[in-house]
C-alpha cells in the first residue's frame, strides 16, 4: 500500500493555519511532479492565500476550505483529498480533472477560532473562543450581486481571489468545505441529479453517522432527497422573505458562491457535518407538540436572545474604542435575531394545519437557539474582554462584561445539560471526502 493511503492516525483536533500550510507544503515538496503551488491572493491582513493544483484533466474542480472560519472539518478533508490524488494514479485517471485546492480561503478569520481547535469536543470552550465574521465579511456571502433592491459590490480580497479562480478555470465542480455544529449530516447540491442525490443520502450510514431529519436551516429550502436540499440562492431567499411581507434587505449581504457560479453551469455541492449529535436528530416519531407552537417558541426565544445582546451593546457602545472583528460580528448578528424572529413568527401565523412536530424538529428548533446564544454571545463577550484586556475599558464596559459573563455562563450550563455525542473526526472527514468524490464523478459524467 502506498504510504499516503495507509490508515490515518486518530484525528483529535483541527490544524491551525500554519500547520495546514506546512502539511500542504510538505506534500508539494514530496511530489513536485504532481502538485503545483501558486499564490491566489492575499487576505485583508496580508496573509498569503495559496492554491494547490493537482492533475491535468480538461475539466476543473475547485475545492475551498475555511469559507466560514468556524468550520474547520474541511481542513482535514482538503489535505486528505490532496494526499489521495497524489497517491492514487487510477483515481486521477478515472476523474480526468484538474483539482484546484485552496486549503484556507479566510486565514484571518480562522486564526480567531484557533483557541478551540485543540479540543473541539467541549461545546462551552467552543462558544467562548468562537468567531464568525459579520455576513458582509464572510467569503461565502460577499460575491457581487444585483437583484431587485439588493446591490452588493463590497467584495472582499479573499472573495475576489476565489472569484478570479472561478473566472480563470470555469469549474465543472465547486465544493466549499462547510460544516454544521449539532445534529446529523445533510447536503446541498444545485442540480437535480437523482443518482447523485441518492448517493449522497447513502454515504453517512457507511461511516456510522446519522442523517439530519430535523428542521432545515431555512423553511424555504427545496428537499431533493433524504437530507439533501437544493443549494439556495440569495435571490430565492430574497423572494421568500419578501413573500412574508418582510424586508429582504434586513438580512441580506452579498451573493453566495452558488449565485456567482450560475454563469458557468458549475455543479456545486456542500456536505454539512456536525461536531456533535443527539439521539433525536433522526427521530421522526411524534413529539406530542404542535408544530406551530414549536416554530412560535423558537421565534420567541430568538427575539429574547436578540434583546439581550442588543441591550448590552446599546449600553456599552458609547464607551467602546476597539473596532475588533468580534465587535463587528456582534453588532451584525445581535439585531439579526429579531429579523429571524419576525420571519418565524410570520411563518407560524401562516401555518394552516395542526400537525404534530417530530422529535427531530423539536430538537433542532431548540438547539438552534442554544447554538446562537453560544456563538453570538461568545463573540460579544470576546469584544468586551478585548476592551478590558487592552486597558482602555470604561467602567460601564467592565460592569457590563461581568454581568453578561454571568448570563453567558448560564447559557453554557443550559446547553451542557443536553447530552451530546462527539462524533469521530475521521468519520466526518470520510463522509465529506466521499461526497466530494461522488460530486466529482457526477460533474464529469453530466
Amino acid at each position: 500500500m502506498h504510504p499516503l493511503l495507509s490508515p490515518s492516525p486518530v484525528l483529535t483536533g483541527f490544524p491551525t493555519v500554519d500547520a495546514l500550510e506546512s502539511a500542504f507544503l510538505a506534500l508539494a515538496e514530496g511530489a513536485p511532479h504532481l502538485v503545483r503551488r501558486r499564490l491566489l491572493g492575499r487576505s485583508r491582513l496580508g496573509e498569503p492565500i495559496p492554491v494547490y493544483e493537482i492533475g491535468d484533466g480538461p475539466a476543473h474542480a475547485v475545492v475551498a476550505g475555511g469559507v466560514h472560519p468556524n468550520e474547520p472539518i474541511g481542513f482535514h478533508t482538503a489535505l486528505a483529498l490532496a494526499r489521495r490524488l497524489v497517491a492514487d494514479d487510477a483515481l486521477r485517471g478515472e476523474l480526468g480533472m484538474t483539482f484546484h485546492i485552496v486549503p484556507c480561503i479566510d486565514p484571518d478569520g480562522t486564526r480567531l477560532n484557533e483557541g478551540w481547535f485543540a479540543a473541539p469536543g467541549d461545546r462551552g470552550a467552543y462558544g467562548r473562543a468562537f468567531y464568525r465574521p459579520a455576513p458582509d465579511e464572510q467569503v461565502e456571502w460577499s460575491f457581487p450581486l444585483s437583484y431587485k433592491r439588493l446591490h452588493f459590490d463590497r467584495v472582499l480580497p479573499e472573495t475576489r481571489a476565489l472569484a478570479d479562480l472561478f473566472d480563470t478555470v470555469e469549474p465543472a465542480l465547486f465544493v466549499g468545505l462547510h460544516n454544521a455544529e449539532v445534529g446529523g449530516v445533510y447536503f446541498y447540491v444545485n442540480r437535480e441529479d437523482d443518482a447523485l442525490v441518492r448517493e449522497l443520502s447513502s454515504i453517512p450510514a457507511r461511516h456510522g453517522l446519522p442523517l439530519d431529519n430535523g428542521e432545515p436551516e431555512s423553511p424555504d429550502l427545496v428537499r431533493l432527497g433524504d437530507a439533501v436540499f437544493r443549494c439556495p440562492t440569495v435571490a430565492e431567499r430574497y423572494d421568500y422573505v419578501e413573500s412574508l411581507g418582510l424586508d429582504p434587505l434586513a438580512e441580506a449581504s452579498g451573493g453566495g458562491s452558488a449565485d456567482y457560479l450560475q454563469r458557468f453551469g458549475t455543479l456545486v455541492m456542500v456536505a454539512e457535518l456536525p461536531y456533535w449529535t443527539h439521539a433525536d436528530v433522526a427521530d421522526d416519531r411524534p413529539s406530542g407538540l404542535p408544530y406551530r407552537r414549536v416554530v412560535a417558541d423558537r421565534a420567541h426565544r430568538l427575539r429574547t436572545l436578540g434583546e439581550t445582546l442588543t441591550g448590552v451593546l446599546s449600553r456599552v457602545d458609547p464607551h467602546l474604542t476597539i473596532p475588533s472583528p468580534f465587535l463587528r460580528g456582534a453588532r451584525a448578528f445581535a439585531p439579526l435575531m429579531a429579523v429571524l424572529a419576525d420571519a418565524e413568527d410570520e411563518r407560524a401565523r401562516r401555518l394552516t394545519d395542526e400537525r404534530v412536530a417530530t422529535r427531530a424538529e423539536v430538537f433542532s428548533n431548540e438547539d438552534t437557539v442554544r447554538s446562537f446564544r453560544l456563538r453570538f454571545g461568545g463573540m460579544l463577550l470576546r469584544a468586551l474582554e478585548a476592551e478590558c484586556a487592552a486597558g482602555v475599558a470604561h467602567d460601564t464596559v467592565r460592569r457590563e462584561r461581568d454581568a453578561f459573563r454571568r448570563v453567558y455562563d448560564d447559557w453554557v450550563a443550559e446547553a451542557e445539560q443536553v447530552p451530546l455525542d462527539t462524533l469521530p473526526l475521521a468519520d466526518l472527514v470520510g463522509v465529506q471526502l466521499d461526497a466530494l468524490l461522488a460530486a466529482a464523478r457526477a460533474a464529469v459524467t453530466a
